[in-house]
């Protein structure tokens, strides 16, 4: 299985510092480990090394109860059926894919991050359905670099809403699929030195929402989300903390975009606010519906949100987010980052990292999505 565990040591409190260059600066590195045999020293630059290892306890529990699982279906129904109904679900996919592939020619769109990195995508049908991401950004000088896992899984989500059927997530969807990347920022050099990788976790939270919203914009599914996670993490030597905060969904043809909601390739709850103040040294004061932020149009793009934190006592805080310079298309409203200081707000960067001190407040106003437009593909 797959778990997020923020706090893995690296540069800054939560382990995504904005100012990453290198694979070294955003934590602990583990070369392919047998899990079992994972103990503390793997941890020791860790801030918050008892949760990582009581999360990757939990994670063998959890695999442990699958393999159980799945020998009581073996046994109950033998190990012949059991295969049987497993090769059927990703045949069902594999069939499936193959009757929206049907009525496809050929299709195209390109987005930018808001440094002006490109993200293209061309699909095509030949033998299989080739998705090709030639022409896109070289490698990134920071950590918006995403690897080809994050782009295979960003084109499995894509193809799983263009069949348009209720079908389990699985690899047969990907079985009459051949994605194309070039080196660069869908396809970083990775070797074993850390201080030699490219840095990556803009990559996995933010690269992987523009491709989607490039594949949905092609595939002509929905208009843009609010193409970010606006990751938000605070902390200093006694503690780390991470969040992502949603906002605005795009709308399609015949729906609106929800409002306040993580889109695509974020799905995390957001920290009960009595929670957050109880464990940390903020207040939060201001949640709420970014009003009037999404796309206006005959289906209207979903609104984004406010979260407004004050903090109690010096602390860093990083910011990754995107969405800052250009608009979700066609016309959802870009995020912005604010700091308040003596009295006096003042704008933050997309990315940025900074020490804010007791009394200081940081305010996300999320992105709107964007409008579904009876012209979406010349508006676009």
């Amino acid at each position: 299985n797959r778990a997020h565990h923020a706090e893995i040591g690296g540069k800054t409190p939560g382990s995504m510092p904005p100012d990453g260059r290198c694979l070294a600066d955003e934590g602990i590195v583990i070369p392919p480990t047998s899990i079992e045999s994972i103990g503390d020293e793997f941890f020791k630059d860790s801030r918050s090394p008892a949760d990582n290892l009581a999360d990757l306890k939990a994670q063998i529990v959890a695999n442990r109860y699958g393999v159980k699982s799945l020998r009581k279906l073996a046994d109950q129904s033998s190990v012949k059926v059991v295969v049987f109904h497993m090769r059927s679900v990703y045949d069902r996919s594999s069939m499936l894919l193959a009757r929206a592939l049907d009525k496809f020619g050929e299709a195209s769109a390109e987005d930018k991050m808001d440094d002006g990195s490109v993200i293209r995508v061309k699909i095509s049908k030949d033998e299989k359905l080739v998705v090709d991401f030639s022409g896109s950004a070289d490698v990134h000088p920071g950590n918006l670099n995403a690897t080809p896992a994050i782009v295979r899984s960003a084109v499995l989500y894509a193809l799983r809403l263009w069949v348009r059927t209720d079908v389990p997530l699985n690899e047969g969807l990907l079985d009459q699929v051949e994605i194309v990347t070039e080196p660069g920022i869908l396809d970083p050099p990775l070797t074993c030195d850390p201080e030699a990788c490219p840095a990556v976790v803009g990559g996995n939270v933010e690269t992987s929402q523009r491709v989607v919203d490039v594949l949905l914009e092609a595939l002509g599914l929905q208009a843009h989300g609010q193409g970010t996670m606006n990751n938000f993490l605070f902390g200093n030597e006694r503690f780390g903390f991470y969040e992502t905060i949603g906002g605005g969904a795009g709308a399609g043809p015949g729906w609106h975009g929800r409002s306040g909601c993580h889109v695509h390739m974020t799905n995390t709850a957001i920290t009960d606010i009595e929670i957050l103040e109880e464990r940390f040294p903020v207040r939060v004061r201001e949640f709420g519906i970014r009003r009037g932020s999404g796309g206006q149009g005959e289906w209207r793009g979903g609104d984004g949100l406010v979260r407004e934190i004050e903090f109690l006592e010096e602390t860093t805080v990083s910011l990754l987010t995107q969405r800052r310079q250009l608009i979700p298309r066609p016309n959802g409203v870009p995020g912005r980052n604010l700091l308040l200081r003596d009295g006096q707000w003042r704008e933050l960067k997309g990315i940025e990292k900074l020490v804010v001190k007791a009394g200081d407040r940081v305010r996300i106003e999320t992105p709107g999505g964007g409008a579904w437009l009876q012209d979406l593909k010349i508006s676009l």
